[in-house]
């Protein structure tokens, strides 16, 4: 399979991609946007097997994040949803893919892709929102009615560390993976990608911290009041919506794109939390694929 790696000039900094197949493959190119704010492309990678199709897929690594151009003394007033927006449109463009594309976004990135969907661009030809929120405040809403159903001794650890301020501490984390291991991805050991886009942003959570705060209970970030819910009857474009039963996007949580967007369809997988692009691998990809398919 060709494979492609590079960099988009971006201001004064660098986007990585990859494209996987070939752009002149006559399908619509997809760009796979990652979620975060502030993880990397690892753990979507998965969405590569759809250039088995012969569909040229395309990850990148938001700015600050994994390949891309770090820049960790950079204030919460510099990461806006209107930079990932712009830097969205400059890869469109330096790939020059702007007359037809998709865009598959999980968590953020769907947050990130729907902000790009409701401004009605010409080239977007279909729409993959995966385990996304349409509102901050009903995700924190939500993450916390989920942790309220965590062993007991498991919630008191987390709301000892959070009333001490040590958030940080391994005891901390060991409570917070319980969570994950719930809500984020239920497979045990994570694969490897997943692990590795952890890790990284274990090394640098500049963007995350900004955007949305210290943990995923506690978004006190420049996202805490973000909402698209009001302009989500502007999407005119195929949109299909991905969830998982045990997501900690919850069916509450993406109700509002369901109610409020035209043309739409949704798949829950029912076996998997926050990432069926992993954990139920084939059956998310065959359902992403057939999508697809009905577009071209």
């Amino acid at each position: 399979m060709l494979m492609i790696e590079n960099y988009a000039p971006f201001d004064t900094h660098r986007t990585w991609y990859r494209i996987t197949g070939n752009l002149a493959s006559g399908k619509t190119p997809v760009i796979v946007v990652h979620g975060g704010p502030g993880c990397t492309h690892d753990y979507v990678d998965a969405f590569a097997d759809l250039a088995e199709t012969g569909r040229p897929v395309i990850h990148y690594d938001q700015l600050g994040n994994g390949n891309s151009t770090r820049l960790p003394d950079k204030g919460k007033d510099f990461w806006t949803v209107d930079l990932f927006l712009r830097e969205m449109d400059n890869l469109i463009d330096h790939l020059g893919i702007g007359g037809g594309y998709i865009l598959i976004g999980q968590s953020w990135g769907g947050m990130l892709s729907s902000e790009h969907a409701v401004r009605k661009p010409s080239g977007l030809k279909g729409l993959v929102i995966a385990n996304s929120p349409p509102s901050m405040k009903l995700w924190v809403a939500e993450a916390n009615r989920l942790r309220e159903d965590l062993p007991e001794d498991v919630q008191a650890t987390l709301l000892e560390h959070e009333a001490a301020g040590t958030i940080d501490s391994e005891a901390y984390k060991a409570a917070s993976r319980v969570f994950y291991n719930r809500h984020v991805c239920r497979l045990d050991p994570w694969p490897p990608e997943v692990s590795r886009t952890f890790q990284i942003m274990d090394g640098d959570s500049t963007v995350y911290n900004a955007m949305n705060g210290p943990t995923e209970f506690h978004v006190i970030g420049t996202l805490k009041d973000w909402s698209v819910i009001d302009r989500l009857h502007n999407i005119e474009t195929p949109t299909l919506l991905i969830s998982g039963r045990h997501d900690e996007a919850t069916p509450k949580v993406v109700q509002p794109f369901a109610d409020n967007i035209a043309n739409v369809s949704w798949t829950i997988f029912e076996d998997s939390s926050h990432m069926p692009h992993v954990e139920q691998r084939d059956a998310c990809m065959t359902v992403v694929a057939e999508f697809l398919d009905k577009l071209d």
